[in-house]
């Protein structure tokens, strides 16, 4: 048994989606969180700069003795995983991509819509996966990048948001005949109600809740699971805005948590 803290990664607020499956799954286990807040999106970044910003906040996680690292981020985990793994090869580190293209490929469907941040499709990581495993499977990219923006100003359940949808996805879900769809960034579990009131036939694969069946596995093989215990929940951003507290406050509700501000150096 192991109770650490489990640091997961994003650069927002979008890995929050992320904590409560793993709270579902593992009650027991603590979070150590970090949202990037100050220096969001990443998605339009270079990969240089996406691979600084991370091992930066991964080695900050790595000095507060985390168990595991969580890369809760589909734009790191595309950009930086490899390299970050190599910088710390005793902490495990999981990313997004992997557990969602293994999901996707298991249930054989025919097309497949993969939406995602600029550096995140480009990379194409997500269709090189899925088509490794399953290569039956028609992919199709999309980059959304407004949707990161709109969600970290918290507009989600308004017309604003359903019209950046609609103006995205319209032509993309119909052109491509998609039935399936991967929202490769964790920011857009919460537009999701949004897609599925738009496209209700659409199955959609969340990359948040599927990494944590990988987090899971690793600690009951490991044998570090975490025994009921009073640690606080923490959860740190480069810059605390109202909308990352408000959000914080909302997921984690009942829950005893810390709420701090951690500067980081450019």
């Amino acid at each position: 048994m192991d109770n650490r803290a489990i640091g997961f990664f994003d650069s927002g607020l979008g890995g929050l989606t992320s904590v409560p499956v793993l709270k579902r799954a593992l009650p027991n286990e603590k979070v150590l969180y970090f949202g990037d807040t100050a220096r969001t999106p990443y998605g339009s970044k270079s990969p240089e700069t996406v691979c600084k910003f991370s091992a930066q906040i991964v080695d900050y996680l790595v000095s507060k003795n985390v168990k595991l690292i969580v890369i809760a981020c589909n734009t790191v985990t595309a950009m930086a995983l490899d390299m970050l793994r190599e910088r710390h090869p005793d902490v495990p580190i999981v990313g997004v991509i992997d557990p969602t293209a293994r999901r996707v490929a298991a249930d054989n469907a025919p097309n497949v819509g993969i939406i995602g941040t600029k550096v995140t499709i480009e990379s194409g990581v997500y269709a090189e996966r899925i088509h490794e495993l399953n290569p039956e499977i028609s992919t199709y990219s999309l980059a959304c990048p407004a949707f990161v923006p709109l969600i970290e100003e918290g507009i989600i359940d308004n017309e604003i948001m359903d019209l950046t949808i609609k103006y995205y996805m319209d032509d993309f879900v119909k052109d491509n005949r998609i039935d399936s769809l991967i929202l490769g960034c964790t920011h857009y579990p919460l537009i999701a109600p949004n897609i599925n009131r738009l496209y209700p036939e659409l199955r959609l694969y969340n990359s948040s809740a599927e990494v944590i069946r990988d987090v899971v596995e690793i600690l009951t093989e490991r044998d570090i699971l975490a025994e009921e215990n009073d640690f606080p929940d923490r959860f740190y951003a480069s810059d605390l805005s109202e909308n990352f507290i408000r959000m914080t406050d909302t997921l984690f509700e009942g829950y005893d948590t810390k709420i701090k501000l951690k500067k980081l150096d450019d």
